[in-house]
């Protein structure tokens, strides 16, 4: 980790250098222009040739004095730029909550989606062929309830309330499922009544009784599912993008995942020796009940975490004019808000090409990675049919995504600093383009690549899982470090209405329509070509297609960042 960061204050030093010089340039520019200018004054008066040797000689002696306090200066050590680097107290006050926070967040993020695919993939009768149903047909309605939801919460309560509102209920439902409804779960799932509607039914619809089979399991798929959608993408950005700045927000809202990332490499290895420690159990324990209850305690503990920081955060950071700008915040609270129905918000949000664009993004983003990542899962349950191995693994690629991450983190400053926001945002799509087509031309052209699995000792199975693993690897850590701050940016120059209403609406039904959408098509074209297998050309050109609307919003929303940017700058 060291590397990156020593050419970065390096850079920054010798930026500091030249500015430095240039302002000294112009300072000496600027003096022998005034004696110039002074010089034709006098050349009228007194005379050419003694006027000339005046402003020479000055010239001169100021030229001698600005290399004097040049040299006189001292030459910063490492130390010292290492301070400079530092932020200021103000904005550490903030930065280090904000972090934790995401730290929490993500921690449980990672817990629970690794706990839920275990959960569902290796059900019985169950398998990866669930996920486009359960993404479709129960995630999606339930991210439509809960922004309808959220929406009247905005309008009746503070956005500190609705944090609370929000959080907490996640919280109690994690805990009560290990402790109470998984324990239970042989009485509550109705096998023997699916089985007698399967008898009667044709063998395709396999995957939508599976959920029903194991709707407990399905429950607890979808909420950890909103974990990710309400509290990490709504709640907390929602918040961060209240309490910082845009400048603020471009030197560090690339940084919030590095304290976020190491939440990935923890929560994965959290998990990999709870799947070790299973495996070590006396016979007649459940080894699910017991890891259950270790990861969803740890999620209880880690949340209870995240309601403290964000509760200190209300009573010292937002009550902080050096963090906060009291005045914007008042007003904010004494703008009359405008409440609309759910039919009025959805209308105001299609009127914004802004909000539109910022939705293509999101829907975008879940559409490519879901179209490859149902693929590489059902490849991967073929490699590890075993839940402890599946959930193994899944533990050390959370791990993988948290280290790989880090580093992304680290480049995504210096994008954002060289670069700027449009080519920033364009990293993503670009990534998960270069990489998603490999995996496909992996799978369509398996009897070619034969010869070269066998070379490096493995099989076409396991080149494909691991090719596929490091696909989602790259696209989650290029969204985690650019996509994720680039659309949050976004949102700060909007007005209060388009912050809370358009953010649910974009996050909480954008991101499950986008995985419901490419679950649809998969879901056409299985019923059409056969298999998942048999579609995967189809795939491969559906997300050629996606992409290029992906690129086509980045490119129309940069443009109205900038304009908004200015339109904000005018009113301040």
């Amino acid at each position: 980790m060291g590397g990156p960061k020593t050419p970065s204050v390096a850079f920054f030093c010798l930026w500091l250098a030249l500015l430095h010089s240039a302002a000294s340039f112009t300072s000496i520019q600027n003096r022998a222009l005034t004696c110039r200018s002074s010089l034709s004054t006098r050349s009228f008066f007194v005379g050419t040739s003694q006027a000339a040797a005046g402003c020479q000689r000055k010239e001169n002696t100021q030229l001698m004095m600005s290399d004097g306090q040049a040299a006189a200066t001292p030459k910063k050590g490492f130390v010292e730029k290492l301070k400079s680097a530092i932020p200021p107290r103000s904005e550490r006050k903030k930065l280090i909550p904000l972090a934790s926070m995401f730290f929490f967040i993500l921690f449980n993020y990672t817990i629970l989606r690794d706990t839920k695919d275990v959960l569902m993939v290796t059900a019985k009768k169950s398998g990866a062929e669930v996920i486009p149903f359960i993404k479709t047909y129960v995630n999606l309605p339930a991210a439509i309830g809960f922004t309808a939801l959220y929406s009247k919460l905005c309008d009746r309560m503070e956005q500190r309330d609705v944090f609370y509102a929000c959080t907490i209920p996640f919280l109690l439902f994690f805990m009560a499922f290990a402790f109470v409804i998984f324990p239970h779960v042989d009485i509550l799932h109705p096998h023997l009544f699916v089985d007698q509607i399967a008898s009667r039914l044709p063998e395709g619809f396999g995957a939508p009784l599976a959920i029903v089979r194991n709707w407990s399991f399905a429950v607890f798929y979808v909420m950890a599912e909103m974990w990710g959608s309400v509290v990490a993408s709504l709640l907390f950005w929602s918040f961060a993008n209240e309490v910082t700045t845009v400048d603020e927000a471009k030197k560090y809202y690339p940084l919030f995942g590095l304290g976020a990332n190491v939440a990935l490499i923890f929560s994965g290895q959290y998990v990999r020796f709870v799947s070790k420690m299973r495996a070590n159990l006396p016979p007649g324990v459940d080894p699910w009940g017991v890891s259950l209850k270790y990861l969803m305690g740890a999620v209880v503990v880690s949340g209870g975490c995240l309601v403290s920081i964000f509760s200190y955060m209300q009573r010292k950071v937002m009550t902080d004019p050096a963090c906060v700008n009291q005045e914007k915040r008042e007003a904010k609270k004494k703008k009359k808000r405008v409440k609309m129905g759910l039919r009025d918000s959805a209308q105001f949000l299609m009127s914004s090409t802004y909000i539109r664009d910022l939705a293509t993004l999101v829907i975008s983003y879940g559409m490519c990675i879901n179209l490859v990542e149902v693929s590489w899962k059902s490849k991967l349950k073929a490699a590890y049919p075993d839940p402890n191995a599946y959930s193994s693994f899944m533990g050390n690629f959370s791990s993988a995504t948290g280290s790989v991450t880090l580093i992304m983190m680290l480049l995504g400053r210096k994008i954002f600093q060289k670069y700027g926001w449009r080519k920033a945002a364009l990293v993503t799509p670009s990534m998960i383009g270069v990489t998603g087509l490999a995996f496909y031309a992996l799978t369509i052209f398996a009897p070619f690549f034969e010869p070269i699995a066998h070379s490096i000792g493995t099989t076409p199975l396991m080149l494909a899982v691991l090719v596929g693993a490091a696909q989602n690897i790259l696209s989650k850590s290029s969204k985690y470090s650019l996509f994720d701050p680039c659309k949050e940016m976004a949102y700060i120059p909007l007005d209060q209405d388009s912050k809370t209403k358009g953010k649910a609406a974009v996050d909480v039904v954008g991101n499950p329509l986008g995985k419901s959408g490419g679950a649809l098509i998969q879901q056409v074209l299985i019923f059409g070509v056969g298999s998942l297998a048999a579609a995967t050309p189809w795939l491969a050109g559906i997300l050629g297609v996606l992409l290029f609307f992906w690129y086509k919003a980045v490119n129309s929303l940069a443009g109205q960042f900038e304009d908004a940017m200015v339109a904000n700058d005018e009113t301040v």
